[in-house]
């Protein structure tokens, strides 16, 4: 066994999730996913293809159509300064898998890789896991628990040496999204350094502007959150990572997709040959289907979770001690008790005593000790509610 391995720290989020389930009268809000199931029509294109017998090898990039299909979604959603082509599109199994073919494609070992953290811990595990240095670079909390990027602190850890510079946006856990202004400064910033940009953008149509669009709008059916491929050229040093997990409800299904240089696209082929060869053929057209009803399905699911985040935010700002922000994306609130800096030992508790299910914050590296993760992809607001009133009750006891 290598040494970085074992001395790899096991999730700390699975760590509090293993000590509740099995517990019927735990509400769970520890995952990034929802609570809902993927809808019946995704469901069904997966069971009619597997009846068909499309149970064999697929391309090593994915279905043509699937490609052909992730690539019209980004015309639909971005401008791009030239149009990206499905020759540009990798299909993955999953989002994880998608960035770790990102980072074996880049890192060797004993380069120099920047994070911004907080962040999901797979995003830092990677590239360590290969070999690099990783540099974390963190976002900052502010008053009212909001967290803030120090653009030009980002931009002075970033230099030549920087082979790799990793950024999650709409960020997990804590919800902050990079600005158009702070994107462009950045890519500007890398073109000068050398430096590729991975882009972990799988929260982009999880989004809460200020001023939404008008519902049923053709602006509404387009809200997504600022990407890199809004401002790009097909030759720069980015790649960009997407998911079906979260905004179609596909968590379990374990289907993702980047977007690369051209020039990149066979060594991706190759990298997917050797770890998974290729996503199944049946969960493809699951990813076809959903697309198909994204316009329709995905701004609902917008607004059913613009609810549940009000609905949450709102309930914890009325506890005392309690400190969090209205994140503008993703599907986390990232809280912090007064008086509480050991956020382990506090999920831990929360667990055994309240039957609430909520994430350690250092589960994302130590920036985020002393707070706490709750996810508010839920069916049902009042379920939401239901745990902040056992939240209040701990913090009276």
């Amino acid at each position: 066994m290598r040494a970085l391995i074992a001395d790899l720290p096991a999730s700390r989020i699975r760590e509090v999730a293993d000590a509740g389930m099995g517990r019927t009268d735990v509400l769970a809000f520890w995952f990034g996913e929802s609570d809902e199931i993927t809808p019946v029509p995704v469901r069904d294109a997966a069971v009619t293809s597997i009846e068909a017998g499309e149970t064999f090898y697929s391309p090593n990039l994915g279905l043509p159509e699937l490609r052909a299909a992730l690539a019209a979604q980004v015309a639909r959603l971005h401008a791009p300064p030239l149009p990206i082509g499905p020759e540009r599109v990798a299909v993955t199994s999953s989002g994880v898998s998608a960035l770790m073919l990102a980072q074996q494609a880049l890192v060797e070992a004993g380069d120099e890789v920047a994070v911004v953290v907080p962040v999901w811990p797979n995003l830092a595990a990677q590239p360590a896991i290969l070999g690099a240095r990783v540099r974390r670079v963190s976002l900052r909390p502010r008053a009212g628990g909001v967290w803030a990027l120090d653009l030009d602190e980002l931009l002075a850890a970033v230099t030549p040496a920087t082979r790799v510079l990793i950024v999650n946006a709409p960020n997990n856990p804590t919800g902050w999204t990079m600005s158009r202004a702070d994107q462009q400064a950045l890519l500007a910033h890398c073109r000068c350094t050398g430096t590729w940009i991975v882009a972990d953008e799988v929260y982009e149509r999880l989004y809460y502007p200020q001023d939404p669009p008008p519902a049923g709008s053709a602006e509404a059916a387009r809200l997504c959150a600022p990407s890199f491929l809004d401002i790009a050229a097909p030759d720069d040093r980015l790649i960009v990572i997407h998911s079906f997990s979260k905004s179609f409800l596909m968590t379990g299904w374990r289907l993702g997709s980047l977007i690369a240089p051209e020039s990149l696209m066979p060594h991706i082929a190759k990298l997917i040959e050797f770890n998974t060869s290729c996503a199944p053929v049946f969960v493809q057209r699951a990813g076809l289907a959903a697309l198909a009803a994204a316009p329709e399905a995905v701004p609902a699911l917008q607004a059913r979770l613009r609810l549940c985040r009000d609905t949450l935010v709102d309930a914890l700002q009325a506890l005392p001690r309690v400190e969090v922000a209205r994140p503008d994306g993703a599907m986390y609130a990232f809280l912090r008790v007064e008086g509480e800096a050991d956020s382990l030992a506090l999920a831990r508790r929360l667990v055994a005593e309240h039957g609430l299910g909520l994430a350690p914050g250092s589960a994302f590296g130590p920036e985020g000790e002393g707070w706490l993760r709750w996810c508010f992809a839920s069916r049902q607001p009042q379920r939401l509610l239901a745990g902040v009133d056992r939240l209040a009750r701990a913090l009276t006891l």
